[in-house]
Parts: structure tokens; C-alpha cells; sequence
């Protein structure tokens, strides 16, 4: 298989020439994630890895470990194929892991665009929008956001017009992947040599927005619930999949907790308008409650500024807040460990 159809670039080949290519490595793209093992596309076509004792144990973080759509060096040794090393990634989605808010868990590497899918259902939420867009910007992918299911929408412009509200200069693409529309539009942003990551709730219909891609069944769906307008979690595993426009998908199981995994700048980036509101405060450090010529005060109390809306970015402000302070209390503990070691091999050395 020809890697620059995985999304193979010069930037990784110099790496992998520079660190791997010496000692008879070959380069492979991680496509699907076991237990204990990983499927990987190479040139030689698809192989079946596992992970280096080396690499695991140097790992400083769950995140230094392979992921779907990550590029990995791989020793073929006595029929065993070995992940001895993973290629610096040029982006990826992350988010909080589920019950532990102290690591970050790689959804896809290595990508160009995050399709935000979006159920003009039972699913619609914008409040969830907001939470994926700053984790879209922190990837540094470009974000598009797409309203599945336009055949059960009696209003679609008025749904197209609330997402632009709260996702400013972002695309927002109506489909009916059920119907078989919207492949064309999604398709300009699956050039060849490009990935994208399908992002999204159960039910919104992302396995039937990646079979419409890719021509063919490749993901199991299975019906939305009538009564409360959910999915069940059909796709139960990340999966890289070759699309025949020479683009590939990542689709990704329907994710329950969002947990934030990023900086300031992404809910900036979320939250411009409120952000610019805050500048035209008249004191600097308004801290938007009863200060005069506060403007975001007076933008909720004539309705400009929904209430909602700001509620959100409050709550996500504390999340990443946290996130920060935790951070420094971890670094904190590490340098009092080295302190600690430091002092201990003193002390041995003065005892001699």
C-alpha cells in the first residue's frame, strides 16, 4: 500500500529516516487498537503489532503510547511484528480519560480536519457543541460541523443559524447520511492524503456517515431509540478507514464524557464573542457581576448575549481552571521527588 495515501508526509519520513530507517525499521499507520496489540497499514499491507517492552516502560504518560492514526517504527522480528517507536504527531483530538481526570487520552492522531456530527434530532445540543469546539481548536484540525439527519428537521435554516451563533466562522454542513446525501459536501474536506475524525454522541449517526463515504458497509448501525431519541454505542472501538477518494476517516465510538483536555486559547477561540465583550468592560479585571459598564452584564439583560450560552463558558472557564491548578500541584510533586532524591543521594555520598 502506498503510504502516502494513509497521509504519509516529507515531515515524517525525515523523522523516520533520521531516527529508524538505520536499523531496518519499516513505517506503518495504526488503524485499529486491541488490548494488547495494534492493526497497522504499511506497505507490506495490514500487520498485526504489539507494543515494545522499551516503549512502554519509558512512557511518561498514557498519551506517549500509540494511538489510531498515530505513524509507529516497527521491527519484523522471527514473525513477530514490534512497535519499537511513535513519530511526533502534527495533531490530534484528546480529551480527559473517563474517571481520570489526571490523564489525557488520545482519540485520533495525526489529523486535518474533526467533523463535529451533530443529530437534528433528539441529540441537538448546543451546549455539547461548545464543549467539542474547544477541544476541535486544541487538536489543530480544522473544525466543521455537521447536522446529521436534515430529513427529520422541519426547520433546518433555524437550526443552521443557532450553530453559527455559538460556532463562529465555523462550516456547518446539513446531511442526511441515511438518505445518501451529503457525501459530495463532506468529500472537500477529504482530499486525498488527508484524515478526518468523526466526533459525536450514540445515535448521531456517524457509522452511516462513514459507510456513505467510504461506498460500502464498513461500520454496523443500528436504530435510534424513539422514545428518549438515543443510540446504542454500535462502533466499540477507533477505527482508521481508507476511503476511495484517497481521503481516510477515523470513526470513534459515541463518547458519554467530554472531559476538557486543553488550554485558554481554545475557549477563547470558542468563545470569542464573549471574550470581546469582556475587553470592552470599562475596569480590566470586571469580573462581570455587578461592576458598572460591565458589557457582558448588559449584553444578558438586553438579550444579546444568551443566558445559556454564557452559563457554559463559566462552567468550562472552572473546568480548565481546575485542569491548570492540578497541573501545578503535579509539577510541584515532582520537583519536591527530585528534591527529595537529590538530598538522599547527598547524604549516601557524605557517608562514605
Amino acid at each position: 500500500m502506498d503510504l502516502k495515501r494513509l497521509g504519509w508526509s516529507p515531515l515524517f519520513s525525515e523523522e523516520f529516516e533520521a531516527r529508524y530507517a538505520d536499523r531496518g525499521y519499516i513505517a506503518g499507520r495504526v488503524a485499529l487498537e486491541h488490548k494488547n496489540s495494534f492493526v497497522i497499514h504499511t506497505e507490506q499491507g495490514e500487520i498485526r503489532a504489539e507494543i515494545a517492552g522499551r516503549l512502554r516502560h519509558h512512557a511518561a504518560a498514557r498519551a506517549d503510547l500509540p494511538a489510531v492514526g498515530d505513524w509507529v517504527a516497527i521491527e519484523l522480528r522471527d514473525g513477530h511484528a514490534i512497535i519499537q517507536g511513535v513519530l511526533r504527531r502534527t495533531g490530534w483530538f484528546s480529551r480527559k480519560a473517563p474517571g481520570d481526570a489526571a490523564t489525557e487520552q488520545i482519540v485520533a492522531a495525526n489529523i486535518d480536519t474533526v467533523f463535529i456530527v451533530v443529530g437534528l434530532d433528539g441529540n441537538f445540543n448546543l451546549r455539547r457543541i461548545e464543549r467539542t469546539l474547544i477541544l476541535a481548536w486544541e487538536s489543530g484540525a480544522r473544525p466543521v460541523i455537521v447536522l446529521n439527519k436534515a430529513d427529520l428537521c422541519d426547520d433546518i435554516g433555524q437550526r443552521i443559524a443557532e450553530v453559527e451563533e455559538v460556532a463562529i466562522g465555523v462550516p456547518v454542513i446539513p446531511i442526511s447520511a441515511a438518505e445518501g446525501k451529503g457525501s459530495e459536501e463532506l468529500g472537500t474536506y477529504l482530499p486525498a492524503g488527508t484524515t478526518a475524525v468523526l466526533l459525536g454522541s450514540s445515535g448521531v449517526g456517524k457509522s452511516t456517515i462513514t459507510n456513505l463515504l467510504a461506498g460500502e458497509e464498513r461500520q454496523r448501525i443500528s436504530a435510534v431509540s424513539g422514545s428518549v431519541g438515543k443510540g446504542r454505542h454500535t462502533t466499540t472501538h477507533r477505527e482508521l478507514i481508507l476511503l476511495p477518494s484517497g481521503g481516510v476517516i477515523i470513526d470513534t465510538p459515541g463518547m458519554r464524557e467530554l472531559g476538557l483536555w486543553g488550554e485558554e486559547d481554545s475557549l477563547r477561540e470558542t468563545f470569542e464573542d464573549i471574550e470581546a465583550l469582556g475587553e470592552r468592560c470599562r475596569f480590566s479585571d470586571c469580573g462581570h457581576g455587578s461592576e458598572p459598564g460591565c458589557m457582558i452584564r448588559r449584553a444578558l439583560d438586553d438579550g444579546t448575549l444568551d443566558a445559556g450560552r454564557y452559563r457554559n463558558y463559566q462552567k468550562l472557564q472552572r473546568e480548565l481552571g481546575y485542569l491548570e491548578r492540578r497541573d501545578d500541584v503535579q509539577a510541584a510533586l515532582q520537583t519536591k521527588q527530585e528534591w527529595k532524591r537529590r538530598t538522599k543521594a547527598y547524604r549516601a555520598m557524605n557517608k562514605r
